[in-house]
C-alpha cells in the first residue's frame, strides 16, 4: 500500500511540473545620458509624448476613462500600442505602465523607467524594466512567434533602440 502511495504521490508532482506553463521573463537596460536628471526625467514622464524620444513611435494618443489614463501608441509601421498608465512619481522620478493590448509576440507585460542621478555632474542613469510572459501561455508544443525568445527579442529591441534615441535627444538639445 506505501508502494502504491509513493507512486501516485510521484505521478502527481511530475504530472504538476509538466503543467505549470509559461516562465515570467525580464528584461532590464540602463543607459548613462550626459544630460540634468530634470531634464530627461522631463522626458520620460510625459506620458503623451513618446514619440519626441522613441524611433519607433509615429504618434501619441491619450485618453481619461474615470481617474485612469490610457495611451495608445501608433507605430510607424501603422501598428498600435495600448497602455495603461499605473503612475507617476516625480520624487522617484519612476513612471509605471502596462500594456493593455498590441501586436507584440508578449501578454501581460507591466514596466516601469526611473531616471535617476548619474556618478559624475550632468549626468543622468535611466533604467527599464519589462516583466511579461510570451504570447502562448500553454505547454509545448510552442507555436513558431509565440515562444520566449521570439518576446526577449521583441522588448530587448524596443528598449535598445528607445534608451538610444532618448540619449541623443536629451545629449543634443542642451
Amino acid at each position: 500500500m506505501k508502494k502504491i502511495l509513493a507512486l501516485l504521490a510521484l505521478s502527481l508532482i511530475s504530472f504538476t511540473a509538466a503543467a505549470h506553463g509559461p516562465t515570467p521573463l525580464k528584461v532590464e537596460k540602463n543607459v548613462t545620458i550626459k544630460a540634468d536628471p530634470a531634464k530627461v526625467w522631463a522626458l520620460v514622464k510625459d506620458f503623451g509624448n513618446m514619440q519626441k524620444w522613441h524611433p519607433a513611435v509615429a504618434s501619441t494618443k491619450l485618453e481619461k476613462k474615470g481617474d485612469e489614463i490610457f495611451r495608445t501608441l501608433t507605430l510607424k509601421d501603422g501598428r498600435a500600442i495600448n497602455e495603461k498608465l499605473r503612475s507617476i512619481d516625480d520624487a522617484d522620478m519612476k513612471v509605471k505602465y502596462e500594456i493593455t493590448t498590441s501586436p507584440l509576440p508578449l501578454t501581460d507585460y507591466n514596466a516601469f523607467m526611473r531616471v535617476s542621478k548619474g556618478e559624475k555632474a550632468g549626468e543622468t542613469n535611466v533604467q527599464w524594466v519589462g516583466r511579461f510572459y510570451r504570447l502562448y501561455k500553454l505547454n509545448p508544443p510552442i507555436p513558431a512567434g509565440q515562444d520566449d525568445e521570439t518576446a526577449l527579442n521583441a522588448i530587448n529591441g524596443i528598449f535598445d533602440t528607445g534608451l538610444a534615441n532618448l540619449q541623443k535627444v536629451a545629449e543634443g538639445s542642451k
